[in-house]
This record gives structure tokens, sequence and C-alpha cells, in this order.
């Protein structure tokens, strides 16, 4: 990939606080604000910032990168190697208009890919055992998975990793993607099978082909980065 890396957003303008408007924007016009950020082989090259994160994972030939291409309506914002399996770099994009940032998106190499030598596998899964387990400000998890295929111990592996992390808040989302290549009925058992599966995360179906639940994902990682702040039917008595 042939991208320059920009600077990392200063504080001044990671920071998320509501502006005049904002209540305007559309989560897929949010979406389309996705810019490439910089690209990564260890974790240490990452920058730091303070924007919350959120990172797509998923094996190869999962779809991730036209799930990311989809949501963003950016045909070539996510790099979808010819060879699945030897993008081997963290992908970081940047979100939010007129130069101030609020949220970053990272794309981490897809895995599981059969033709990939060994110690490449190795070294990549410690590498995002790492940045899932320590990336301080890593918000949520989307992890793409083909619903024909379901679940795979490489992907309850990954759950596993995570769980600890989900249970002190940390969000998570299943894409079932390529839903289109079932049929409704299909459809319903895998997203059921899936909810029982995904301990505590939220599943959805996902087809980039036909458009399906584009709109309601852009909408869950808009609200996981713009919280309702909901008051407190009953607050404490502070005397």
């Amino acid at each position: 990939m042939s991208h320059s890396a920009p600077r990392p957003p200063s504080p001044a303008e990671a920071a998320p606080a509501p502006t005049p408007g904002a209540a305007s924007v559309t989560p897929l016009g949010w979406m389309h604000t996705a810019r490439f950020l910089t690209t990564a082989a260890q974790l240490q090259h990452l920058p730091a910032h303070e924007l919350p994160e959120i990172a797509f994972v998923g094996r190869s030939n999962a779809g991730k990168s036209t799930c990311i291409n989809t949501l963003t309506q950016q045909k070539q914002l996510a790099f979808a190697s010819k060879k699945p399996g030897r993008t081997q770099h963290i992908n970081l994009f940047s979100l939010g208009k007129q130069g101030v940032h609020d949220a970053v998106l990272a794309d981490l190499p897809g895995y599981g890919y059969a033709a990939v030598p060994k110690a490449d596998k190795a070294r990549w899964q410690r590498v995002m055992a790492n940045y899932l387990v320590s990336r301080p400000n890593l918000l949520g998890v989307v992890m793409l998975c083909d619903p024909r295929h379901g679940l795979t111990d490489l992907d309850e592996a990954l759950l596993d990793i995570i769980r600890p992390r989900v249970e002190e808040g940390l969000k998570f989302l299943v894409l079932l993607t390529k839903a289109d290549k079932l049929t409704r009925a299909e459809q319903a058992k895998v997203l059921s099978i899936t909810k029982l599966q995904a301990g505590g995360g939220d599943v959805k179906l996902f087809s980039a082909l036909k458009k399906q639940g584009v709109e309601e994902t852009a909408k869950h990682l808009w609200d996981w980065i713009h919280p309702v702040n909901t008051p407190d039917p009953n607050p404490a008595d502070a005397s």
C-alpha cells in the first residue's frame, strides 16, 4: 500500500464533545467521512491518541474490506488483497467532519487463511491478541463472519481473548456477511444460533450486495461513539 501516514489527531481535534448541528449528521454520513490515517506492521508503530477506536476483525474471505468500504461508501478505502491473508498491517481510518475527529476505525489483518506460512500466522495471532487485550482506547470490536460456515474455532479463540474486556464494557458486534447467499429461513436460523454463541455481543445480518443491514450497522456504531445520556429514573439521595 502506498499511503503516506499523516500526523495523528491532536487532543483538541480528538475531543468528542457535541457540536452545534451534530444531531443533523446521519450515521451513514458520519461513516462516509472516514479517511486513511496510518498503517502499522507492529503495535508500537500505532499512534497514541485519545479517540475511541472500533476494530474490525475476521477470517480471510469473510468480507471485511468489502464491509468497511460499503459502510463508508468508498470503494477502495479498505485494502482487499488479491491473495487473502497477505495483508499484514493494521490500518487506521479517522472519522469526523471539518477537522474534528471523533473516532477511529481499525482494520486488522484477516486470519485463518491456509496458504499463509505458520510463522506469519503465529506472529499475527500475537499482534492481534496484544492489540485486543492492551489497546487502551479500544471501545468496540466488530467481528465479520461468513454465515455459511458459522463461528469457527479461530473465531471462538478470538472471542475468548476479548471476553474479559467485554465483561468490563467493551462493545462487541458480530456481522454475518454475505447474508444474500442464504434464504430467509437460513438467515433466521444462523442469526439465532450465532446470538447464542456471541457471549453477550450483538449479532446482525449484513449484505454488501443487497445493502442489507448497512444503515442499521452504521447506526449501531454511531451509537457506540455518541451514546445518548438518559437521566437516572432513581437518582441516589445526595443528602
